[in-house]
């Protein structure tokens, strides 16, 4: 789910944003496995509130996940944003793409090193849009519900927090009857729980 970037952009510059009538509520994953991973996640959420157009209504609790694919060693750090938003989809999803590169290019060298200490993938930082109201939506580079979600504790464990009776609107099951189907989910925990011998990260 990626856009082209666009050249010689700043994310402080005014923008010409088309924008919706309608407000729609969204709900945003962000997460970060290398380095200052919470400090990361923060800086990202506090990002979201300064661009216009969109307003953050609530956060949720930190949580340490395992990483759910081979090419990731470190644990992430997770959360989940809900929006209240007149962008459309599509602009969210710019907006979220914009954060992402900023915060690389902010922590270039981090990134760096930790690819020369392993080869493995990292992400300093990382935005998903997960549902955008009721609407379903599949492009070349976005798609709303996000593919994976129902697949997802790292995402559903945070949503379950702040949207618990949130309807999926493809599977039409509430993010509880989701999270509660899952067969095998990967390990969560709220920030600062998990114990020493449980995974390292």
């Amino acid at each position: 789910m990626r856009v082209q970037s666009h050249e010689n952009h700043a994310l402080a510059e005014p923008r010409q944003l088309r924008g919706n009538p309608r407000q729609n509520r969204a709900f945003i994953g962000l997460g970060s496995n290398v380095g200052d991973r919470v400090g990361y996640v923060q800086q990202a959420m506090q990002l979201l509130k300064d661009i216009p157009r969109i307003k953050v209504i609530e956060c949720s609790s930190l949580y340490e996940t395992e990483p759910v694919n081979r090419e990731y060693k470190e644990w992430f750090v997770n959360a989940v944003a809900a929006v209240d938003t007149t962008l459309t989809a599509e602009e969210l999803l710019d907006v979220c793409k914009d954060i992402e590169k900023r915060l690389a290019e902010m922590h270039s060298k981090e990134s760096v090193s930790s690819r020369k200490n392993d080869g493995l993938r990292i992400r300093i930082i990382d935005l998903d849009i997960l549902f955008y109201g009721d609407e379903v939506l599949e492009t070349p580079y976005l798609h709303v519900p996000h593919q994976y979600i129902a697949e997802r504790a790292y995402a559903l464990v945070p949503l379950l927090e702040i949207a618990p009776n949130f309807v999926h609107p493809i599977l039409n099951r509430t993010v509880t009857q989701i999270h509660e189907a899952l067969p095998a989910p990967e390990l969560v925990f709220l920030y600062g729980t998990r114990g020493v011998d449980q995974g390292h990260g």
